[in-house]
C-alpha cells in the first residue's frame, strides 16, 4: 500500500512542484508579503533586509562550491573510484541497495555533514549503475534523508556553537557540553530509533511493478567520476610539468601535513577542513597536475544550482531577522506550551523556520534568543531546547529543496523525482520524533 501511495504521490509532486530556484523565489515574495501585509515593517525596509542579508551566504556558499569540486575531484582517483564501486557491489535484490546507501551515509553524517553530501551522492549513483533494479529517484531520496541525523552528529551546529565558550548566549545558558547535547542518552536514543526505522520506509515506498522503476541512466549525471583526459600530445618543458606527477605529490603533501598537525594541536573538523583535506587528497593521488584540473574542470559543471540559490535564501534570513516576522511565528508557537510540551513546540516551530530560512546556524541565531529565556522561565532544561531546536532544524530538510541541492547537483536529477519521496518520509519523521522528544526531553 505505502509503495503505491509513494508512487502516485510522487508522480503528482513531479507534476506541479517547480525547479528549485523557481521555489526560492516564490518563498523569498511569500515572506516579503506576510511581512508587509500583517504590516510588521513597511515595503521599503523588507526590500532593505532582503539585500542586506542576501550575500550572508558568500563565505559559505563558496565553502560548498569547493565542498563539491573537491569531493568529487576526490572520488574521481582510481583506486577511490574503484572502492566505491565495490562497495557498490554489495548491492544486491531490491531491499539492499537502498539500505546500504542510506546507512553508509548515515554514518558518513556523523563524521560531518559536509563529507555526507559528496559521499551520499556518488555512492547513490555508484549503486544505480550496478544495479538496474533500484529506482534511482528513491535511491537518492535514501542518500539524502540521513540529513534528519546531522543534529545528532559531530558537526552538530547548534550543539557545537552551545559548547562552544564565548557563545552568544552563554550568558543566558552558559556553556553546555556536548555530553548533555550530542552525546546526552536521550539524543543517542532518537538517533537510533530514526536510523532503524527510515530505511524500513524507504523499502516499502520502493515501487513493486517494474514498469514504474526509474533506472540510473549515465547522460543523466553531470559528472561522470571517470578519470579525467589529459592532452599528452607533445614532450615540451610545458607539457612535462603538466603531466608528471612530482607537483601534485607535493604540493598535497604540504596540505595534509598541515591537516594532520592541524589536528595533532586540538583543532575541530569543519567545512574548511575537510575542503583542504579533499583538495590536498585530491593533488596527491592523481598523477600530475594536468589530470587534476581536468577532474576539476569537469566538476565545476555541477555547480551552478548553488551559486545561484545560496543568496536567496540568504535574503529570505534577513526578512525573517530584521522584518520581526521570524520572532512573530516563534512566539505564536511557543506561547501555547507549557512546560511539559515546550520542547515539542520548539522542535515544530525550527520546523517551519527552517522551511523559509534554511540553515541551522542561521536559524540558531534567529531562534534561541527567544526560545533559551522562554524555557528558562518555565524551568525547561536549555540543552534539552537547543536539541529540539536542532532536531526541528534537521527534520523539514526532508522537505526544503536547499539542502538538496548537492546531492543532485552530482546525480543530475531535479528536486521534482525525490521530493515526493522525501515529503512522505517527513510525515513519519515528524511523527516518531515529536513523540520521542515529548516523553525524552
Amino acid at each position: 500500500m505505502l509503495a503505491s501511495i509513494a508512487s502516485r504521490f510522487s508522480r503528482m509532486v513531479e507534476r506541479y512542484l517547480p525547479d528549485a530556484f523557481v521555489i526560492a523565489v516564490i518563498m523569498t515574495l511569500i515572506v516579503f508579503f506576510a511581512g508587509w501585509l500583517m504590516n510588521i515593517s513597511t515595503p521599503m525596509a523588507l526590500i532593505e533586509s532582503w539585500g542586506e542579508g542576501f550575500w550572508t551566504y558568500l563565505a559559505f556558499t563558496m565553502q560548498m562550491v569547493m565542498l563539491l569540486m573537491t569531493g568529487m575531484v576526490l572520488a574521481a582517483v582510481p583506486f577511490i573510484s574503484k572502492g566505491l564501486e565495490k562497495l557498490a557491489g554489495l548491492s544486491h535484490g531490491k531491499k539492499m541497495p537502498y539500505v546500504l546507501v542510506f546507512l553508509i551515509t548515515s554514518f558518513a553524517y556523523f563524521i560531518n555533514w559536509g563529507l555526507a553530501v559528496v559521499v551520499g551522492a556518488i555512492l547513490a549513483r555508484e549503486v544505480g549503475k550496478r544495479n538496474k533494479e533500484a529506482h534511482f529517484p528513491l535511491l537518492v531520496a535514501s542518500a539524502y534523508a540521513p540529513t534528519v541525523l546531522y543534529t545528532a552528529g559531530l558537526s552538530s551546529s547548534i550543539g557545537l556553537t552551545v559548547a562552544t565558550e564565548g557563545h552568544f548566549l552563554e550568558d543566558l545558558m552558559g556553556v553546555i557540553p556536548t555530553s548533555q547535547t550530542i552525546f546526552h542518552p536521550s539524543t543517542v536514543l532518537i538517533l537510533i530509533a530514526l536510523v532503524i526505522t527510515i530505511p524500513v520506509f524507504i523499502v516499502l515506498m520502493a515501487p513493486k511493478d517494474k514498469s514504474a522503476i526509474i533506472p540510473f541512466r549515465e547522460g543523466k549525471s553531470v559528472f561522470s567520476g571517470k578519470k579525467a583526459k589529459t592532452d599528452s600530445g607533445g614532450s615540451t618543458p610545458a607539457k612535462k610539468l603538466e603531466t608528471t606527477p612530482v607537483l601534485g605529490f607535493v604540493s598535497g603533501a604540504i596540505g595534509l601535513v598541515f591537516i594532520l598537525s592541524y589536528f595533532f594541536n586540538g583543532g575541530d573538523l569543519d567545512l574548511n577542513i575537510i575542503n583542504l583535506l579533499f583538495l590536498s587528497a585530491g593533488l596527491f593521488f592523481h598523477q600530475s597536475l594536468g589530470q587534476f584540473a581536468g577532474a576539476f574542470k569537469e566538476a565545476a559543471t555541477s555547480i551552478s544550482p548553488i551559486i545561484l540559490q545560496f543568496p536567496f535564501y540568504a535574503g529570505i534570513i534577513g526578512l525573517l531577522g530584521s522584518s520581526g516576522l521570524g520572532q512573530l511565528i516563534i512566539d505564536g508557537m511557543v506561547s501555547a506550551a507549557s512546560a511539559g510540551t515546550f520542547t515539542v513546540f520548539s522542535y515544530w516551530a525550527a520546523g517551519f523556520v527552517n522551511i523559509l530560512a534554511p540553515s541551522g546556524g542561521g536559524q540558531w541565531a534567529l531562534q534561541g534568543p527567544l526560545q533559551i529565556p522562554a524555557a528558562i522561565e518555565l524551568g525547561v532544561d536549555p540543552a534539552k531546547t537547543a536539541m529540539a531546536v536542532g532536531w526541528g532544524d534537521a527534520w523539514t530538510n526532508l522537505i526544503q529543496p536547499f539542502w538538496a541541492l548537492p546531492i543532485l547537483s552530482i546525480v543530475g536529477l531535479s528536486i521534482r523525482h525525490i521530493m515526493g519521496y522525501c515529503i512522505l518520509l517527513s510525515v513519519w519523521v515528524g511523527v516518531l520524533t515529536s513523540v520521542l522528544i515529548f516523553f525524552l526531553y
